[in-house]
């Protein structure tokens, strides 16, 4: 399978400090892969510079032309409406594409919906729907889900998971939560100290069960490559 993203030895640099320091990331198409790592390892970081929102100091980096960002925040605009906001800057056929990708997202009914009328799971599925529309080759996620309450939490890790494999853009998420990444990844990696001391590929059957003992053993074992102890079952994510 071809390439999505390739980087080599890429470095960005802060005053004195190396934020990522050697990075060499390869991910495929179709592949899903989550970020992990404890805040100022670089996650964000990385993740913007594959965005093209941010430079790297040196190294190369290659990414498909068609890429798309998902934020913590949906960042719709609110003067516009739901359609609007998915067909922002899109051509000829928009409106039937925007339509098509509101339905995916289980919001055909909200076309019409100002930003400030909707719910938070709501506002950000509108954000998911205007990612997807772009038909991106590569989906780029940054804690999509840190704001929504536990349930909705649920609704939309089920939700990414189920068009991510449609769709079959090269996915990649940043994320503290360590079960959110063993459900929905192929490959984990964790940042640690501006480079990956972990990268592997996720061996469990899907659907995946938290309760599986080998998820729990999974989660064990990066909570540790992520300088936490394990807690008590249930319990997700690391200290920010």
């Amino acid at each position: 399978m071809s390439l999505a993203v390739q980087t080599t030895d890429l470095r960005r640099v802060f005053g004195d400090r190396a934020v990522l320091d050697g990075i060499d990331l390869r991910v495929r198409r179709g592949e899903f892969l989550a970020l992990l790592g404890a805040s100022g390892t670089g996650k964000t970081t990385l993740l913007r510079i594959l965005a093209g929102l941010d430079a790297a100091t040196s190294g190369t980096v290659l990414v498909p032309p068609v890429r798309t960002v998902v934020f913590q925040e949906p960042r719709l605009i609110p003067s516009k409406r739901a359609l609007a906001n998915v067909i922002l800057g899109q051509g000829r056929g928009a409106r039937a594409k925007g339509l098509a990708a509101l339905a995916e997202v289980g919001l055909s009914s909200h076309a019409d919906a100002w930003p400030a009328t909707l719910s938070g799971g709501e506002a950000q599925r509108v954000a998911l729907a205007r990612a997807l529309v772009r038909e991106p080759e590569l989906l780029l996620l940054d804690e999509p889900f840190a704001a929504l309450d536990a349930l909705t939490r649920l609704h939309m890790q089920d939700l990414i998971a189920e068009l991510c494999a449609r769709h079959r853009p090269a996915v990649v998420l940043v994320t503290h939560d360590v079960e959110e990444a063993i459900l929905l990844a192929d490959r984990i990696a964790v940042l640690r100290d501006g480079a990956f001391v972990t990268d592997l590929t996720v061996e469990l059957d899907r659907p995946r069960d938290r309760a599986d003992g080998d998820f729990v053993a999974l989660r064990r074992r990066l909570l540790a490559d992520l300088g936490v102890s394990a807690r008590e079952p249930g319990h997700v994510g690391v200290a920010r």
